[in-house]
């Protein structure tokens, strides 16, 4: 389809919406009015578009005129520069988005590789990720913080609610690697270890139906660092998911219900998150270009603290500022995954 019937579809849809809210009931106000403020960026956007467009058509037409041929070259030249531009954005707008990208996110690190290192390691990765989110205005929640006896971790968890959380961290599921010369190191030499990130979109209980009958709920006695109890009750919740084999446990809490409450969601999220990934596989071999092969065991990140580096293996990114990094500083790597993506996207639509 030509982008200017696109467009014309686009105006027309949103039209027809405001007339239906005009007359709509209670029941039909709420789903009207969710599709009219999706296509409203959009719609102002066209509207831009066309008056930019009629701008440069009677900057055309005055080139005949010697007295306004300075001004009309001027206003052409305006025209000229901002019409890819504005093109290549509604064109975004039109491709379909990631049902998950407003979603709100668990996002999961483990040590894989590495031993004490990639404790350590995956421990400041988490904490880097909780000040990203912090900086950007959303809420960050821990969901599991199982510490080890040197300072680093486990597993973590957290929650992380706001504006477009998934869109912007979607990208970040893989194997994160780090170089560096460990603390206990005593002759200088740099070391690899590796940690496992996953970022699932939340999923609400509408999205995925559990039935009670599918579920095996055992309960222990929740753990610290060094084995030592956090309580004496059997406040720690392992969740099984019979027909999936999926597996949770949380012991962050001391009440069970609590602990509940938090398996099921990361439950939920595992499910949800399988099935998108099912979808994905699917499609991979329609698709003419992707960040990376979206395999949660592919290598995507190094962290070369020697050299300063960060680099990013998918996209062929490397920054020189890991010390900012490793504080937050996230947004470099983030809007080059989301840029790679949308040409990705654009390529595939074309």
């Amino acid at each position: 389809m030509s982008l200017p019937t696109s467009l014309d579809r686009v105006m027309i849809r949103a039209a027809e919406l405001r007339a239906q809210l005009e007359t709509a009931d209670g029941a039909q106000v709420g789903t009207l009015s969710k599709e009219l403020s999706t296509l409203e960026p959009l719609v102002v956007k066209v509207t831009e578009y066309r008056a930019l467009e009629t701008a440069q058509a009677e900057a055309e037409a005055m080139l005949a005129d010697p007295e306004m041929r300075e001004l009309a070259e001027a206003e052409l030249f305006e025209a000229k520069q901002k019409l890819p531009r504005m093109e290549r954005e509604i064109r975004l707008l039109l491709l379909p988005r990631d049902a998950a990208d407003e979603r709100n996110a668990i996002l999961e690190i483990r040590p894989a590789a590495g031993g004490d290192e990639a404790g350590l390691f995956a421990g400041e990765l988490f904490h880097a990720y909780q000040k990203y989110a912090e900086n950007r205005g959303w809420r960050f929640t821990i969901l599991e913080y199982d510490e080890n006896e040197l300072g680093g971790i486990k597993g973590a968890m957290g929650e992380i609610e706001g504006r477009d959380v998934f869109a912007r961290l979607k990208f970040e599921s893989g194997v994160h690697r780090v170089q560096r010369v460990p603390a206990t190191e005593t002759q200088g030499r740099i070391h690899t270890s590796t940690v496992t990130v996953a970022v699932l979109a939340e999923a609400e209980e509408v999205d995925i139906k559990i039935d009670d009958k599918d579920l095996r709920i055992d309960t222990y006695r929740a753990q610290g660092a060094g084995g030592q109890h956090v309580n004496k009750t059997d406040s720690a919740v392992r969740i099984t998911h019979i027909p999936t084999g999926t597996v949770v446990a949380m012991q962050e809490e001391k009440s069970q219900h609590k602990n509940k409450a938090k398996a099921m969601k990361m439950l939920r999220a595992k499910i949800y998150d399988a099935q998108r990934r099912a979808l994905d596989s699917a499609r991979a071999a329609d698709r003419k270009g992707q960040v990376g092969t979206g395999d949660r065991s592919e290598r995507i990140r190094t962290y070369n603290f020697p050299q300063g580096r960060v680099t990013d293996h998918r996209i062929g990114l490397t920054l020189h500022k890991i010390d900012r990094v490793m504080m937050g500083e996230l947004d470099d790597l983030f809007d080059a995954l989301v840029s790679e993506d949308e040409a990705a996207r654009l390529a595939e639509a074309s």
